[in-house]
């Protein structure tokens, strides 16, 4: 299990991008998320999102996304950096 040990945060805000923000928490994952597409991608993003944390190993965390119409594979690396630097790796 990867442990978050502090607030991490990756990415912008600027068009085709995500903004990423990661804390600890105490049970569980919980997702925010605000998105310009989220009627229309919300569940694939949120899917794109919990599948890159138990990838990562993460098992408890905060996670705040900012969706400006990211691809997925922009969200997923999004995600996995604030990990990182939220696991204190980086």
């Amino acid at each position: 299990m990867t442990e978050i040990v502090r607030a991490a945060s990756a990415g912008t805000l600027e068009s085709s991008d995500a903004y990423v923000e990661i804390e600890p928490a105490g049970q569980g994952i919980e997702i925010q998320l605000e998105s310009v597409v989220k009627g229309q991608f919300g569940e694939s993003i949120l899917a794109a999102v919990r599948e890159t944390l138990a990838g990562c190993g993460v098992e408890r965390a905060r996670v705040t996304v900012s969706d400006r119409g990211a691809l997925e594979c922009v969200l997923r690396a999004r995600v996995e950096a604030a990990v990182l630097r939220g696991r204190g790796d980086c």
